[in-house]
C-alpha cells in the first residue's frame, strides 16, 4: 500500500513538474517570437552587486533579462526553429536578454557588462530571425541605437540651417551697422 501511494505521489509530482516546465517553455517561445533580438550570454562569476547592476542596466534600456535552464531554452529554440545553431552555445550558465523594441539594446548592454565585469561572456544571438554568432553580436553592440542615429541625422540636417542663419544674421548686422553710420552723419 505504501509503495502504491509513493508511486502515485511521484506521478503527481512529475506531472506537475512537467506541466510547470511546459509553461516555462511556452513563455520562452513567446518572448523569442515577440523580441526583435535575443542575446545569449554566460553570466558566471559575477557577484550579487554586479548582477544587480546588470539587471538595472537591462531594465533601464527596455530589455528583459532572464535565466532559464539550458534544456528549456533548447526546447523553445527548437519550437522557434533556432535549435540547430543555438544549441551549440547552450552550455554552462546561460542568461537571455530579450530586446522587444530595440534590436541593438540587448547586445549593447550585455557587451558593456562583459567589458565592465570582465567575467561574463557573450555567446550568440538571434536578430530578426537571423542567427548571430559571438563575433556578430559583438559587432551589433557597436551599432548606435535608433535614438542616437536620429539625433545624428537631425544634427546633420540642422548644421546647414544654423550656418545659413549665422550668415544671414551677419549680413543683417553689417547692413544695420552701415545704416546706423549713415544716419549718424
Amino acid at each position: 500500500m505504501a509503495s502504491l501511494l509513493y508511486e502515485t505521489l511521484m506521478e503527481v509530482i512529475v506531472s506537475s513538474n512537467l506541466d510547470a516546465k511546459k509553461v516555462v517553455v511556452e513563455e520562452i517561445v513567446s518572448k523569442m517570437r515577440e523580441a526583435k533580438s535575443v542575446i545569449f550570454f554566460d553570466y558566471i562569476g559575477i557577484n550579487v552587486e554586479q548582477a544587480t547592476q546588470m539587471r538595472k542596466a537591462f531594465r533601464e534600456n527596455g530589455v528583459e533579462c532572464k535565466v532559464y535552464k539550458n534544456t528549456l531554452i533548447k526546447l523553445a529554440a527548437k519550437e522557434c526553429g533556432y535549435d540547430e545553431k543555438v544549441n551549440d552555445v547552450l552550455s554552462g550558465s546561460t542568461a537571455i536578454a530579450f530586446g522587444m523594441n530595440d534590436p541593438v539594446a540587448p547586445a549593447k548592454v550585455a557587451a558593456k557588462c562583459v567589458e565592465d565585469f570582465k567575467k561574463m561572456e557573450l555567446k550568440a544571438g538571434v536578430v530578426d530571425g537571423e542567427y548571430y554568432d559571438k563575433a556578430m553580436v559583438e559587432k551589433l553592440a557597436t551599432i548606435p541605437s535608433k535614438e542616437e542615429l536620429i539625433a545624428k541625422m537631425l544634427g546633420s540636417m540642422m548644421a546647414p540651417l544654423s550656418g545659413m542663419a549665422r550668415v544671414l544674421n551677419a549680413i543683417a548686422e553689417s547692413k544695420g551697422g552701415a545704416a546706423t553710420e549713415a544716419a549718424a552723419e
